[in-house]
């Protein structure tokens, strides 16, 4: 009788609105999203084809754990809360009688003001691609003719192309939450044996 009635006290603590197992359990999914996280942060260069990162934009991949539900989620969303603005200034090329390029000194861009999980549009842009931006054109004269003016007495082709779509988070993201199910299911089974040992 008695082993019965411990047997039940155990069960008892395995259900899910017991405080202290509902606990054990988001640590292993927060645990589990953490390293998806990871995973992806590594390849966000590489799947999104970023030839460099210098403002850190890969660290607004994000994880949510659900408070009511018992699950979780990978992200690129925008956060509701926003980091403080960094005084970050691009590296100039110029040299000694360097013509062309970045000899006049830029003006203030706010992009360039944001670091880190802020900079989460750069994924989004290059992740949806043209559905999020237009395609980018030299502006016609009256006389549907390209500007011409003293800086540019040759103009170029018009048309600047969009930004193609990668679509590399979704699938990036599901690969990697399947890959880490294997491991959830391991430490809820440590979790289950260490209550029944």
């Amino acid at each position: 009788m008695k082993g019965l009635s411990e047997f039940e006290r155990k069960l008892q603590q395995l259900k899910t609105d017991n405080p202290g197992f509902e606990k054990r359990l988001r640590d292993v999914i927060r645990k589990v999203l953490g390293h998806a996280r990871a995973n992806l942060r590594k390849d966000a260069a590489s799947g999104l084809q970023m030839q460099s990162d210098p403002r850190h934009a890969y660290k607004a991949v994000r994880f949510a754990v659900y408070k009511r539900l018992f699950g979780g989620q990978l992200n690129i969303l925008q956060s509701r809360r926003a980091g403080g603005e960094t005084s970050y200034t691009p590296p100039r090329t110029l040299k000694p009688g360097h013509r062309g390029g970045n000899r006049r000194i830029r003006t203030s861009r706010n992009l360039d003001k944001y670091e880190g999980a802020d900079r989460g549009f750069i994924l989004r842009w290059l992740n949806n691609g043209m559905t999020k931006t237009n395609p980018r054109v030299i502006k016609f004269t009256e006389n549907d003719r390209r500007k011409v003016d003293r800086w540019n007495k040759h103009p170029n082709t018009g048309y600047r192309g969009a930004i193609a779509a990668r679509n590399w988070f979704r699938g990036a993201s599901l690969q990697e939450l399947q890959g880490v199910a294997g491991e959830m299911q391991t430490l809820i089974d440590k979790i289950i044996k260490d209550e029944f040992i």
